[in-house]
């Protein structure tokens, strides 16, 4: 290749910046992956029917999703909207159960 242009150094601050990207997206990767467990556990609680489990995992979740927002994995009006459509759900297995009792 007759053209090319000689391979160029990188400077100290771009490679500090790639390992500051790095560890950041291996922060954020864990605690997306944290986030999704528990939403689907809870999801998995309320799809079974199964309002004790669902009960015990209420309270995390949403503390789950509330984390979320502070460490900028989830946009605040994202995060509103999953919480108001899982408590939807809860309450609906809720008074299903009651009803049924």
């Amino acid at each position: 290749m007759a053209g090319a242009a000689p391979a160029k150094r990188k400077k100290k601050s771009v490679l500090k910046r790639i390992r500051q990207t790095e560890r950041r997206t291996a922060t954020n990767r864990a605690n997306r992956s944290r986030l999704r467990t528990q939403l689907r556990k809870f999801r998995r609680a309320l799809d079974t029917g199964q309002l004790e489990q669902a009960q015990e995992q209420l309270r995390p979740t949403l503390s789950a999703i509330d984390r979320s927002i502070q460490k900028g994995i989830l946009h605040p009006n994202t995060a509103a909207r999953t919480k108001s459509r899982l408590l939807l759900r809860y309450h609906a297995l809720s008074a299903q159960q009651n009803t049924a009792a």
